[in-house]
């Protein structure tokens, strides 16, 4: 069994004080991928290039104290990719990505583990204009290399796909992170490739007139949201993200914005999933998949 952990740290430094390094010891993933770690390679260097006997391999952002992702893994990868080839997002520190090829491997003989940031567009329109960016030239890019290897990508999406994946949503249907256009680059992710023509039209009229570089794709991404396929129904138990205002966390007023997002025949071998509350380390709580898979 392959256990996968995906974690928004909110600060590796700050995670690190609330106890996040004690519950990977204890909790033994194989992989954990984190994100916003809020630090550079000075300030992992002695302190945080192994987790509870996990090595770790890191993107860092240019711009001090932001973004930032790692994979902490027990296991030797073939390969280690930082960037995705973005002109614009790549010093953002947001894209690490570990092989596993084994060539003799019945399942997944050529496997990649990605832990992935999507810029969040809260914090105005020049942001918002950013992740649409991001979102426009991350989708082929996830397509090609669907083409040619298997993979999983954990990450903070920043997006939540459907009503059931936030509490408030009649009140957050204008806001980063549950806009028309966000929720259809997601349904148009999940799609399969017959049915992607529509699904074109139906993004091209709601981003039409809105002034925002038109999210599309030629074809259905045919990726496979994990949790939603071992959890259809889950509303409340499926938050992973609360607001530090007000009681957000208190009364469980929280979205669903960490994904495993996973190619077929990976997502086909996922078991069980757990999303640990018990302890904070961050604003986001970690989601745990385990794999019927054999690095």
């Amino acid at each position: 069994m392959f256990k996968l952990t995906s974690l928004n740290l909110n600060g590796i430094r700050s995670a690190a004080t609330k106890g996040m390094p004690e519950w990977v010891a204890q909790t033994q993933p194989d992989c954990i991928c984190v994100q916003e770690l809020k630090a550079q390679a000075a300030d992992v260097a002695g302190r945080f290039e192994e987790i509870a006997g996990l090595k770790g391999h890191f993107h860092f952002a240019e711009k001090k104290g932001y973004s930032g992702v790692a994979i902490y893994t027990r296991h030797e990868p073939s390969d280690v990719i930082t960037g995705y080839g973005s002109t614009e997002f790549d010093a953002e520190g947001r894209y690490v990505e570990l092989r596993f090829d084994r060539p003799g491997r019945k399942q997944a003989p050529k496997l990649s583990i990605i832990s992935c940031y999507f810029p969040s567009g809260s914090s105005g329109e020049e942001r918002q204009a950013a992740k649409f960016r991001f979102l426009a030239e991350f989708y082929p890019y996830l397509a090609s290399l669907k083409e040619t290897r298997d993979f999983v990508l954990c990450g903070d999406i920043n997006i939540a796909h459907q009503e059931i994946d936030l509490k408030n949503f009649k009140g957050n249907k204008k806001n980063s992170g549950f806009l028309p256009e966000e929720r259809a680059w997601m349904t148009e992710l999940l799609r399969d490739a017959e049915v992607a023509e529509e699904a074109e039209e139906a993004l091209e009229e709601l981003t039409e007139g809105t002034g925002q570089p038109t999210v599309k794709a030629t074809r259905g991404g045919g990726m496979v949201d994990v949790y939603r396929k071992l959890q259809p129904t889950a509303t409340d138990a499926a938050y992973t993200w609360w607001s530090n205002r007000g009681q957000a966390y208190a009364k469980n007023v929280g979205w669903r914005l960490d994904y495993h997002l996973a190619t077929p025949a990976v997502a086909a071998l996922a078991q069980s999933e757990t999303i640990y509350k018990t302890q904070r380390f961050s604003d986001h709580a970690p989601i745990t998949v385990d794999y019927a898979l054999t690095l």
